[in-house]
């Protein structure tokens, strides 16, 4: 039960986190792009459009999470987990191919994705 509860708290971390970057993207674009690796200069109406798109599904997956945890179910919230350490994962590929920080894809969403992989084990115990 110990380690469930640590799985717990990483993922209402991981929650808590992605919520913010949601509405980073959604107040403060440019910033938030520049922080996630691949900045974008001055953003114009199509290019802030989609960083919003980003602020709101980022907002909804810490949303999930929240809800999957106050279930109480910890396999199925270790199943979201696994499944959803693919966002991180794919955004470290991304900042990768087009030439951004290697220390952020590494250090910000790569370890992201560990975290969420180390949470669902965790859960799964």
């Amino acid at each position: 039960m110990f380690l469930t509860g640590i799985g717990y708290g990483l993922t209402g971390l991981t929650g808590l986190g992605i919520i913010f970057i949601g509405a980073r993207f959604l107040l403060a674009p440019c910033a938030a792009a520049a922080g996630f690796g691949l900045a974008i200069g001055t953003a114009g109406t199509t290019t802030n459009a989609y960083l919003s798109v980003k602020g709101v599904r980022d907002i909804a997956s810490g949303v999930i999470a929240f809800i999957l945890l106050a279930n109480g179910v910890p396999h199925l919230l270790g199943w979201f987990m696994l499944a959803a350490s693919i966002i991180p994962f794919g955004d470290a590929i991304t900042v990768l191919r087009h030439n951004g920080p290697k220390a952020t894809a590494y250090g910000v969403h790569a370890a992201t994705a560990a975290v969420m992989l180390a949470a669902a084990a965790l859960l799964f115990t």
